[in-house]
């Protein structure tokens, strides 16, 4: 329930060599000369792909940490103000809402997601509540939970939910309209939550800067238009490797806001299922998608719920 953003890296092609061959004024057993100018070229190629990749790499690690105010980890991030992704998050709501057919015109559809989502809210500051008062040096909380805005977009075909840094959340008519309880709804929200406090759009602009250059750098050394596309597929698929991660680790926090919301976590296996049958079989292989297929997930989520109620999940939740 993420996107990703495709980049394209040019690079000059390698010279033709002349086809004449009476252009050529080398002596004929002059080769030591014609091999001496490709190893130095080749030499040339590596020592920049060499500057390219540690100046990428050293930005990257060398970026200080910071602090995440929800879970209490250490992140590599592209902004480390938090208002600074709330501002970035509402500068590009109009866009993203304009793309979808603007907010839903159904007022009670539109007060349901906004409920549900408030109440996952107050869910995680109970979770985190908790735990300040089992840790009483810890200090966890929500930075952006008056930032938190939930909108049904009136988006009839494209079955999505997504969120933007700092707490702009979405989900399209057509993936509202398949939900079967509210509880499948929590579930969804609760996800698209779990990236926002989880910072993936700002740990993802971080890491960008770091492919990008290490992409350049092997387009460099291969010196031609293949290898700067091979360089591309490279960095596309590590990419997309953090993406799948970065919805497995929101699965998880749906599981646990769902309940702290007092709803059944088992009803992601539901939407799972609605995923699976909108995509109808068409979708390409995982390790060529920024989502792991939602038959795997139902497998992760399965997990993360006996992981969190090992004696099973309580009675008496929302459906």
């Amino acid at each position: 329930m993420s996107r990703t953003t495709s980049m394209r890296f040019p690079f000059p092609q390698q010279q033709r060599r002349a086809a004449n061959y009476g252009q050529d004024r080398r002596p004929m057993f002059g080769g030591s000369r014609g091999r001496g100018g490709s190893g130095s070229s080749f030499k040339i190629r590596l020592l920049i792909a060499l500057a390219i990749a540690a100046f990428a790499f050293i930005s990257y690690v060398t970026k200080p940490g910071d602090l995440n105010e929800v879970t209490g980890e250490v992140e590599k991030v592209a902004m480390a103000d938090e208002g600074d992704e709330i501002q970035l998050g509402l500068q590009a709501k109009p866009e993203m809402v304009s793309m979808h057919g603007g907010p839903s015109r159904n007022v009670a559809a539109q007060q349901q997601v906004q409920q549900v989502g408030w109440r996952l809210l107050e869910g995680l500051d109970r979770q985190l509540d908790e735990y300040n008062k089992a840790h009483p040096d810890a200090n966890r909380h929500n930075p952006y939970e008056k930032a938190f805005q939930f909108t049904l977009l009136a988006d009839p075909k494209t079955v999505n939910a997504f969120a933007l840094p700092g707490g702009q959340v979405f989900i399209t008519e057509a993936l509202y309209r398949a939900l079967e309880t509210e509880g499948q709804l929590a579930g969804v929200l609760g996800h698209e939550i779990g990236h926002v406090i989880s910072r993936h759009g700002n740990k993802q602009m971080a890491r960008q800067g770091l492919f990008q250059g290490l992409a350049g750098a092997i387009g460099v050394l291969g010196g031609n238009q293949q290898s700067a596309q091979m360089a591309q597929m490279v960095s596309s698929a590590i990419f997309m490797k953090y993406g799948r991660e970065a919805e497995l680790e929101s699965d998880d926090w749906g599981v646990k806001l769902t309940y702290q919301a007092g709803y059944d976590p088992r009803a992601m296996e539901g939407v799972m299922r609605i995923l699976d049958e909108a995509a109808g079989g068409a979708s390409p292989p995982e390790f060529l998608s920024t989502h792991p297929k939602p038959a795997n997930r139902v497998a992760y989520i399965d997990a993360a719920i006996k992981k969190y109620f090992p004696d099973g999940v309580p009675d008496g939740l929302r459906q």
